[in-house]
This record gives structure tokens, C-alpha cells and sequence, in this order.
């Protein structure tokens, strides 16, 4: 093939190639696909719609749309979407027309200018099946293109590319005795003999940088199944046709000897055995081939054949049964390795490659797989540790909050209770709870910092409150011995635990001293009378409550008064207020006053109670609900902080 034909425009057109202003729009066809391996298959599909659309009309031209001329259609389409996808990794335009003299033009935009299509020059190896539905492979495009082509050529635009290409009825005729045409078409689609060759030269200079961005994009990945195919994503099709991927039990320690069971005929694999103790052996996380129509019986054969792993396992591939009939006609024969996953000396399970019309695969693919595999098993592992943190965390905040929330007759109560971390625990805490004579109690409360450290502070602070409220201290009492509480050595102690289990933050360490921790805390307790409930509260550095009237008015009630846990000789006081029919009182932390849209705070200039005033005539639920969405309406980015608000109205 001769050098490729350009032409720069700087005036755009409605199309590129030659003769279409005489194009009828019903003799057109477009769309627009994502720059992805679905690409050249929805692309295919395009054609065949738009090439029956004009039989089926009759439009001049269709008549001599032969089954050839069909065929060469959908493999110059095929071909051009593929090297646009590959190439420039953008979105891709796709554009079809039929001519009058029944010549059919196809069009395909990208939108990365500084890559121009590839010809002869080296091609990605591997990467074939996944984009050309396991029949051929794609490298040899643009030399298969101007075969089967009248013309072809290339438009360069700002901002875009356009490749297109003009069949007609004997463009490409290349049937001078039967057989030839296919015969040529093998010819220019078949592997060259340099490929193994350019195969190594590519594993020699982006082996690294492939590593890098394996690395950036497993990194923070906190699901190990996502992980898994992850990995299949990275290996198929650059390194290998297919991938497995199988994770062992999170509680197994090592692999042990494999068990057969009866109904694999005694050479079947259950499990592995783990210190004398038998599990229910790996499971096949993940299957990946570049075909999607062979992933199934894929799966289906890999399901029989768990790995045999070395015991103690060892770093470095094995080989690994092929799968045989599972991969088709065309993969009956090829090489299989299989990589144990070893992340700080326990086994987290195997990855298996394959690769069809291979005896083994080649030294640099094995090397560059086992360097991919290590960042694999410390993503997994990384992801079970997120995994193992996040169920504690998710037990201890279970604990940390009611598992009921009392009914007040006459009262209607709301809670929103939003950590800012899901992996550990929230430092906001709330509460509402009897506390005998017909008096109820609420609470609603923010510890410094969050995590083991802020978890012991609230299971020190909620009980004791339930406890002297039930023992009849009054408001204010409860607060003056809370904070006493706080200030205790035994808190001190319970501290330090907590910054021992998670081991030292920042510059100071547990061998720094015990660090104080402080509680702003709302506490209220209820007495419902006939026309309303009386209510008495203290504030103890906390965002101050806000009464809503049926009216629309909204007032703060209650005092600033001192943080918990800060100043030890620190006397408190409470005030008492009364809801009647149609009053709101809402409860909030400083996730919501101060949550962020850049510098502005949702509470600046009273925002929060220009927000309840808009809630009058709301019921409690509704308001809860209300305020959580503007609260997180207000900034771009989600809160960055925990979030919790209590809404109790006079019914």
C-alpha cells in the first residue's frame, strides 16, 4: 500500500468525502459511539440497519448493494471504528451514505487530531478478539481497507479527525477465478512474521509504564471482586486472550493438600486445608476473555479446575491445565500459567493467563504478569483490610446508637444520622430514651475527632447520661457530672486504648501522653402536659436549637455554655420552653451549620433558619428529610463531615 492520502481543511463541511452535497438525508446514516471494544460491533450493526433501510426503500443505488459488496462493508466499517477506538481513545462519529451510482461512503471522526491512523507501523500486540468478535484480527486495518476501497482517505480538522472510505459494486473485485478474493483477504489479515518480535519491543519499552498505571489504577480500589476484574481488564487483550482470577477465604491462613469428593470421582478440589482445617476452597471471582460470547463456557470449565498450588506456596507461575474445548474451534491448543496471589506472606488466591496457539508463553509476558500480579494481591489485600475495618467499625456504631428510638405521646420525633466515614465510627451521637415519671430525655452530641478515639468517648457519655437521667439528676446536674466524667482518668486510659488499637497519628503517638477529648453535647428532657410539652435543655458548646412556630418564625432557645470535658470547675445551667401545638424543635450538629461550598458556611447569615422557616406546615419526617437535602445540596463535593439532626414536634 502507497502512503496514506491527507488533506488538511480549515472550512468545515457536512461531510468529507467526495459527492456528498447529493446525498438525500434518507439516504444517510449516524451516530455517535463511545470509544470502547463495543464500538466496532455497534458499529456493524449501524451498517447492516442502514444498508436493509435502503433495500427495503428502494432508493436509487440499493439495487446494486451485492451480498460481497455487504461483506466488504462491514469489514472496512469494522476496521475503521477499531483503529479510531485503539488509536485516539475518544468518542467516535460514525457516518454512512448511499450514492445515487451505488456507491456507499463511511465515515469515522475521532476527536484526537495529533494521532494519525496506523498502517504499517507497529500494532498493539494482542489485542484482537475483544474488538473483532473473536474472527480476525484487526492490526492489518488500513491495508485492508484500501483492498476492499475505490478510495480512501483522511481529513484533518481542529479538534478531529475523519477516515473515510468510498466502496462501489467493483471496487475491490478481486474474484478473477473463485476463491482468490477470500484467498487475498487471508493474506492481508495474516499474522507477519515480525509480530513476535514487535511483541517484545513493546514489552521492552512500556513494560514500566504499563506497571505505573496498573498501579495508579488499582490503588484505592476498597472491593477485592472489583480488584479481580480490574485485573482481567488489564491483562486482556495486551498480555493474554484470557483471565481468571479465583480468591481464597478470607480466613484461610495457607493453602493446604487438596481433598477430592466423591462426586468429582475422587479427583475433584473442594477446598484447601488451612492448619488441618478444610474450607470451602477458592472461589472463581472473576472470568475475563477478550470474546464475550466464550466467557460463560469459559467459566464453566475453570469452575472444574481449581489451581493446584505449591504448599507452602511460592511466588512465580505454574502450569495450568488448557480449558480446551471451552474457548472453541480455534482455541483447542495453548499455553496457561497459573500466578499465586502472596500479599505479606498469606495466600490471597490466583490469577491464571492463557493464551491460544501458544506452547509457552514468552519470558518477558511471564515476568511483566508476576510484576502485575504482586500489585495485584496488595490491592486485595488492601481491600480485605478496608473490608475487616469497615464491618468492625460498622458493629461498633451499632452499639454506639439506640436500637430503638422511644415514642413521646404527643410528640413526633425525626432522625438523620450520616457518617462522614464509612469506615469508622461517626463522632456523632444521638439519643432519645424514657427516663421514668413520665419524662423522656434527648440527646444530641459531637466528640472530638472521629474513630476508635471518638468511639470511646461516646460509649463512656451515652450510658452515663441514660443513667443519671434515670436516677433523677436534673438536667443541668447531668451535664456538671458528665463533664467531670470526661475529665477523669478513666477516660484518659480508654483513650489511649483507642490510639493504641489504631497506633500513632500524625506526629504524636500513644507515647506522647494521653490526650484529652472534649463533647459539645445538646441534652433535653420532655414532659408532655395537656396543650404541649414542656421541655428543659442546656447547650454545652453545641450548635444552638431552633424553635419553628406554625407561623414561619424561628428562634434559637437555650444558652452557649462550655464545651464538656474542658474546663473542670465549669457549672452548667438549663432553661425550660414550651411546645405547643404546631412547634418544631430541630437538633443539630456543626456538619450541618458548617457544612462548606467553598468559603461560604450552609449557616452563614442565619442560613439554617432561613431553612426550617421554609419547613413550616411540614411534618417532622418531611423536615428531617428537607434539611438533609439542602444540607447537601449546598456544596459541590459530598459533606465532609458527620452529619445528624433531631426533629421533635408538638403533635
Amino acid at each position: 500500500m502507497g502512503a496514506i492520502p491527507t488533506q488538511r481543511e480549515k472550512d468545515s463541511r457536512a461531510s468529507d468525502a467526495p459527492g456528498s452535497d447529493r446525498v438525500p438525508p434518507c439516504a444517510r446514516a449516524h451516530a455517535v459511539l463511545p470509544g470502547s471494544s463495543r464500538a466496532p460491533g455497534a458499529a456493524r450493526a449501524l451498517l447492516r440497519a442502514a444498508l436493509a433501510e435502503w433495500a427495503e426503500l428502494a432508493l436509487p443505488g440499493a439495487e446494486l448493494l451485492t451480498e460481497r459488496v455487504t461483506d466488504d462493508l462491514t469489514i472496512v466499517t469494522s476496521e475503521l471504528v477499531t483503529n479510531a477506538v485503539v488509536h485516539a481513545g475518544t468518542d467516535v462519529e460514525l457516518d454512512c451514505r448511499l450514492e445515487e451510482t451505488g456507491a456507499v461512503v463511511v465515515e469515522v471522526t475521532d476527536h484526537h487530531p495529533s494521532r494519525a491512523p496506523r498502517a504499517g507501523a507497529p500494532e498493539a500486540p494482542y489485542e484482537r478478539a475483544e474488538f473483532a468478535g473473536g474472527a480476525q484480527e484487526y492490526g492489518r486495518g488500513l491495508r485492508l481497507v484500501a483492498t476492499l476501497a475505490e478510495s480512501w482517505g483522511i481529513t484533518y480538522r481542529t479538534g478531529s479527525k475523519t477516515v473515510w472510505a468510498k466502496l462501489t459494486a467493483t471496487a475491490g473485485d478481486l474474484d478473477t477465478y473463485p476463491g482468490e478474493s477470500g484467498l487475498r483477504v487471508a493474506e492481508i489479515l495474516a499474522p507477519e512474521p515480525a509480530r513476535a518480535e514487535r511483541d517484545r519491543d513493546w514489552l521492552n519499552r512500556g513494560a514500566l509504564s504499563f506497571l505505573a498505571e496498573a498501579s495508579d489504577l488499582l490503588a484505592g480500589q476498597l472491593d477485592e471482586d472489583l480488584v479481580a476484574a480490574l485485573a482481567g481488564q488489564l491483562i486482556v487483550p495486551r498480555l493474554a486472550d484470557w483471565c481468571a482470577v479465583w480468591l481464597e477465604d478470607d480466613l484461610m491462613g495457607r493453602w493446604g493438600s487438596p481433598r477430592a469428593t466423591e462426586a468429582d470421582g475422587g479427583g475433584g478440589v473442594a477446598g484447601w486445608g488451612a492448619d488441618g482445617i478444610t474450607g470451602p476452597g477458592p472461589r472463581l471471582a472473576r472470568v475475563w476473555h477478550g470474546s464475550e460470547n466464550l466467557i460463560e463456557d469459559l467459566r464453566q470449565a475453570l469452575d472444574k479446575e481449581v489451581p493446584r498450588l505449591p504448599d507452602p506456596p511460592r511466588s512465580g507461575p505454574v502450569p495450568f491445565p488448557w480449558p480446551g474445548e471451552a474457548l472453541g474451534p480455534h482455541g483447542l491448543h495453548g499455553a496457561a500459567l497459573a500466578y499465586p496471589l502472596i500479599a505479606g506472606g498469606r495466600p490471597l488466591g490466583t490469577l491464571v493467563i492463557g493464551r491460544a496457539g501458544l506452547l509457552r508463553f514468552p519470558d518477558e509476558v511471564t515476568g511483566l504478569v508476576e510484576d502485575l500480579g504482586r500489585r495485584v494481591a496488595l490491592a486485595i489485600s488492601a481491600a480485605r483490610q478496608y473490608a475487616r475495618q469497615a464491618t468492625i467499625s460498622a458493629v461498633l456504631q451499632r452499639g454506639l446508637l439506640p436500637g430503638a428510638v422511644a415514642e413521646i405521646p404527643g410528640v413526633s420525633s425525626a432522625l438523620v444520622h450520616e457518617p462522614c466515614d464509612k469506615a469508622g465510627p461517626s463522632g456523632d451521637f444521638y439519643d432519645l430514651f424514657p427516663c421514668g415519671d413520665g419524662r423522656w430525655c434527648f440527646a444530641i452530641g459531637d466528640v472530638q475527632g472521629k474513630g476508635p478515639e471518638a468511639a470511646v468517648v461516646i460509649g463512656l457519655a451515652r450510658p452515663w447520661l441514660r443513667l443519671l437521667a434515670r436516677e433523677g439528676y436534673a438536667v443541668a446536674e447531668v451535664l456538671d457530672r458528665l463533664n467531670q466524667l470526661l475529665l477523669d482518668d478513666a477516660t484518659e486510659a480508654a483513650d489511649a486504648a483507642a490510639r493504641a488499637f489504631v497506633g500513632p497519628v500524625g506526629p504524636a503517638g500513644p507515647a506522647d501522653g494521653p490526650q484529652t477529648r472534649f463533647l459539645s453535647l445538646l441534652f433535653g428532657q420532655l414532659r408532655p402536659f395537656d396543650g404541649g410539652v414542656q421541655v428543659t435543655l442546656a447547650s454545652a458548646g453545641h450548635p444552638l436549637p431552633l424553635l419553628l412556630g406554625p407561623d414561619g418564625g424561628v428562634r434559637a432557645v437555650a444558652q452557649p455554655q462550655t464545651l464538656l470535658g474542658v474546663v473542670e470547675d465549669a457549672v452548667y445551667t438549663s432553661e425550660i420552653i414550651e411546645l405547643r401545638h404546631g412547634d418544631t424543635l430541630l437538633c443539630v450538629t456543626d456538619g450541618v451549620t458548617e457544612r462548606r461550598s467553598g468559603s461560604r458556611q450552609f449557616d452563614d447569615g442565619d442560613g439554617l433558619a432561613a431553612a426550617l422557616a421554609g419547613c413550616a406546615g411540614l411534618t417532622a419526617p418531611l423536615i428531617a428529610e428537607r434539611i438533609k437535602r439542602l444540607v447537601h445540596e449546598f456544596g459541590v463535593r459530598p459533606p465532609d463531615d458527620d452529619l445528624a439532626l433531631l426533629v421533635l414536634q408538638a403533635e
